[in-house]
């Protein structure tokens, strides 16, 4: 799949920073949604027994919808405000990904009101679902 950005520009749109990213690619970008990428490597925090654990999809997710109001702030030529994860529900985890495989991450925002954002988000690996949840996110500023 094609990029829009650079690795190194969506590490610096994310707040976090080494060791602690959780997406290497943008792929897709629209008002209400954004598909990500990410590519498990062995050195990465979350990482147990080669394979990348639900803490690591879940934080991936985050990220993503992370990127999504970053990158909308980016586009725009205006400082992007800090966010938090408000909740997290109705989690489906199928199977985790395992080492060397790129996880592909499509988020959907439902609604936005207030600095708060509600979206579904679903983690694919080969084209299959891995992990489905609902998240809910809060900017602080």
């Amino acid at each position: 799949m094609d990029t829009i950005i650079t690795k190194s520009k969506v590490e610096e749109l994310l707040p976090q920073k080494k060791p602690f990213v959780m997406v290497s690619f943008l792929y897709d970008f629209k008002e209400t949604s954004i598909t990500t990428g990410f590519e498990i490597l062995s050195d990465n925090l979350f990482v147990e027994n080669d394979e990348f654990n639900e803490s690591g999809l879940i934080e991936n997710m985050a990220q993503s919808i992370a990127l999504h109001t970053n990158y909308d702030f980016f586009l725009k030529n205006k400082k992007a405000p800090t966010g938090y994860i408000g909740s997290i529900k109705n989690v489906k985890l199928i199977s985790l990904p395992k080492v060397g495989e790129i996880i592909k991450t499509d988020v959907k925002v439902l609604q936005e009101f207030m600095g708060v954002t509600l979206v579904d988000a679903t983690v694919t690996c080969d084209d299959k679902p891995i992990i489905s949840a609902q998240l809910k996110t809060v900017l602080a500023e």
